[in-house]
């Protein structure tokens, strides 16, 4: 009889039917993952594992002890900078540019280091990160050693997928094959490989900002906020109230944000040029939703950093970095 192989165990446990099957624990989703990461795993399992996964949703604990296998595979350099503010960036955008970048380029200026990670191509009629920041004129990091010279040197480094955990991006690239997201797109957003003491998350189903929020709390992230942003980017809708859901020192809550228009609202960008990116920074374009979108999104950010203690203090602040910004940081 042909002895079973060790991950089949994984897949039981999920796969067992409507009444055998069920989530799996903290340690067992650390166990498995660890296979996962040390190749130790079959292809057919690992698609198998991957949308067992995706159909019955992943858990909090689950996506804990996800992150913490893959976390074990960081090598952080010795001279790693005080990173204040862990950003990713998974979803890419198709109905409005990433504003988002322009607020986290915001943070960075005004002494906010940020670091920046994601991934891209995985779905298709999206723009991603990486492209937009070379549209902008700004490196795209190939280490965590390059990621951290960046941050001390400006603030902010982005750094992809594909050199922060290599197995992690060959999954999330599976998309084209196996047709539905992975729990990678979860996973890799937690992932915080500087230690950041606060995070924000971005997420496109209402349904993961419970799930990011509790996990944050198992994986005992300081602080935390976890908000649904446009088309699944850290990235605030001023066109719509925003829910952000927090963790602060291990304590659940929420908050409401309102819409910063009152108006009908703002249509799709059909264009989605990048280089409007830099004439509004420029102060060439006037653009409000954009303009909107990019002190919305600090707003969360500095309220999440304690450097305001009330949202109109944090709008007040974003506003006043955006009127004081160096206009001259990009070359059209």
């Amino acid at each position: 009889m042909q002895q079973e192989h060790p991950f089949a165990q994984y897949i039981r446990i999920l796969g067992k039917g409507k009444r055998g099957s069920r989530g799996l624990t903290e340690q067992e989703a650390y166990d498995s993952m660890s296979m996962v990461l040390a190749n130790e795993v079959e292809a057919c399992q690992l698609g198998a594992y991957l949308m067992l996964l995706r159909v019955k949703e992943e858990t909090p604990e689950e996506v804990a002890g996800f992150v913490r296998a893959v976390k074990t595979t960081f090598s952080l350099p010795k001279n790693a900078p005080d990173v204040m503010l862990d950003w990713s960036s998974y979803a890419g955008k198709r109905r409005h540019l990433p504003w988002f970048l322009l607020s986290a380029l915001l943070l960075a200026e005004n002494n906010i280091p940020v670091f920046m990670h994601g991934a891209e191509g995985h779905t298709a009629g999206r723009i991603y990160t990486r492209e937009i920041l070379k549209v902008l004129g700004q490196p795209v990091t190939e280490s965590l050693q390059q990621a951290a010279d960046e941050i001390t040197k400006s603030n902010f480094a982005y750094l992809p997928l594909e050199f922060l955990s290599p197995k992690m991006h060959t999954i999330i690239q599976m998309r084209s094959l196996l047709g539905l997201r992975s729990p990678v797109h979860t996973i890799a957003r937690l992932l915080n490989p500087f230690k950041a003491e606060f995070e924000i998350q971005g997420i496109f189903h209402p349904s993961y900002r419970d799930t990011h929020q509790h996990a944050a709390k198992l994986l005992n992230q300081p602080h935390i906020a976890v908000l649904k942003g446009e088309g699944g980017e850290i990235e605030r809708n001023p066109d719509q109230l925003c829910l952000v859901k927090y963790v602060e020192n291990g304590e659940l809550s929420e908050q409401e944000w309102p819409a910063l228009f009152n108006g009908p609202r703002h249509l799709k960008d059909e264009s989605m040029d990048p280089k409007r990116l830099i004439e509004v920074w420029q102060g060439n374009d006037a653009d409000e939703y954009g303009i909107a979108s990019i002190t919305g999104t600090a707003a969360i950010a500095l309220k999440l950093l304690k450097k305001a203690s009330t949202q109109e203090e944090a709008q007040q602040l974003a506003e006043a970095m955006w009127e004081s910004r160096n206009i001259n940081k990009f070359q059209a």
